[in-house]
């Protein structure tokens, strides 16, 4: 037996005014989830909400078990009946923010920044200031130039990085232009490459990644290559140098997965140097040698590859290697013993 779950709206928490609220949740518990603190239970059967969302819900009063009100460490029992409603979030509007923006390359239809890792694409769940979609209000909003189509939350935004992830970020100055870049991204006609050090020595010197990816149901944060009904998604690699326990490469997306690149490597046991949240260490070594902290994943988008959906030109834009990925691959080539002309060979083409 299995909980089962009434229907609930699909709208993203990060969303700036969901559909159809108030909203309303009914589960049933089954036998093998009694003895579930009900914040867990809840957590687990309605994966579009964090746990910390689902907590302050139950904290609010939200939540009845047999159609009493329940606390979030009430313990759930077979056959219990759940119910809980979700009100809408206070909506929210992006400010423009004087932030500094690095532009790749600028035309009236579209613009490429150079996103630095630490910052957030847009406002969201915990983040209001000091995202992209901020600088690029103060750059470009007040003269309308950024595209309607993600609303007052995600104007202009065409895709989006990992907030510890830098590089290429694309956006759209007009609706008809964001419309087809989105096209593109369907039809998986706009090239992607990133750069990336891995944990690990890979054997072979290119190769493809070809598992699924889905929300992790046990820790939100997180994506698997785990569960049977994750997406598709489709990684290629080329090895670009090793260094004993490690493996420079590129890789390019065919699809844009959350976390995609982090999960594909972290599932091959070759987690991305700095990403703690998928296995890697806090502190790398190099032989006997204790590594500074990156504070970061080792992980830049280094080249968008697109038609110019206006003038059917093809579009080749490079962000630089950020010079704390740059500085960082050359102490742990220096603690390894490998030579430094070598190492600055193999980082000319990104620099």
């Amino acid at each position: 037996m299995t909980s089962r779950r009434a229907p609930v709206d699909e709208a993203s928490e990060e969303t700036n005014i969901p559909r159809d609220f108030p909203r309303a949740a009914k589960l049933i518990v089954a036998a093998e989830d009694a003895g579930q603190r009900l914040d867990r239970f809840l957590t687990v059967h309605l994966p579009d909400f964090s746990r910390t969302r689902i907590q302050s819900l139950l904290d609010h009063g939200h939540a009845r078990v047999n159609g009493a009100p329940a606390k979030r460490s009430h313990r759930v029992q077979a056959g219990d009946a759940v119910a809980i409603e979700i009100p809408p979030p206070t909506p929210m509007h992006a400010q423009p923010e004087a932030i500094p923006l690095e532009i790749l390359y600028s035309d009236e239809d579209l613009i490429v920044v150079n996103k630095p890792a630490g910052m957030v694409v847009h406002p969201g769940a915990g983040v209001k200031t000091g995202t992209m979609v901020n600088a690029l209000l103060h750059e470009f909003g007040a003269r309308g130039e950024l595209s309607s189509i993600g609303g007052e939350l995600r104007p202009g935004i065409v895709h989006r990085l990992d907030r510890e992830t830098s590089g290429a970020l694309l956006v759209a100055r007009n609706d008809k232009v964001h419309r087809a870049l989105s096209d593109q991204f369907r039809d998986r006609q706009i090239g992607k490459t990133y750069i990336a050090l891995l944990h690990g020595r890979l054997k072979d010197d290119t190769g493809r990644i070809e598992l699924p990816v889905s929300r992790d149901l046990h820790r939100r944060v997180r994506m698997t290559t785990r569960r049977r009904e994750g997406r598709a998604a489709r990684t290629d690699w080329r090895v670009r140098m090793r260094l004993p326990g490690y493996t420079f490469l590129e890789a390019d997306l065919h699809t844009g997965r959350t976390h995609q690149i982090r999960v594909h490597f972290s599932a091959l046991g070759h987690p991305v140097v700095g990403d703690t949240l998928y296995g890697a260490p806090a502190q790398p070594k190099a032989g006997a040698t204790l590594l500074p902290p990156l504070g970061r994943n080792f992980l830049h988008a280094a080249h968008l590859h697109f038609l110019h959906p206006t003038t059917g030109k093809v579009i080749d834009v490079r962000a630089p290697m950020p010079s704390d990925l740059a500085n960082y691959l050359r102490k742990l080539a220096s603690a390894s013993g490998a030579g430094s002309e070598s190492i600055d060979a193999v980082l000319a083409p990104y620099l």
